[in-house]
């Protein structure tokens, strides 16, 4: 069976260089498939086949809060 990160991926080619719009394009020389995440929760993010991992890049933003920090949240809403 096809997990719906693959799915994501093959689609993504076909519109995106590499399928991906950062470095991630390695994961082709280390055998794997790019993780398409759908959610982030404090230090944590979750891809599309429903798998957890804990975000030790956390780049633009969420190095700082977290992902979903519920000020940041209300704060959008709020705007």
């Amino acid at each position: 069976m096809t997990s719906r990160n693959q799915q994501l991926f093959e689609r993504a080619q076909r519109h995106i260089p590499g399928g991906v719009n950062s470095p991630v394009r390695a994961f082709r020389s280390v055998g794997g498939t790019p993780c398409f995440f759908q959610k982030g929760v404090g230090p944590k993010v979750q891809d599309a086949d429903g798998k957890w991992y804990i975000d030790y890049v956390g780049s633009w933003g969420p190095m700082i809060l977290g992902h979903a920090h519920p000020e940041v949240i209300a704060a959008v809403q709020a705007a």
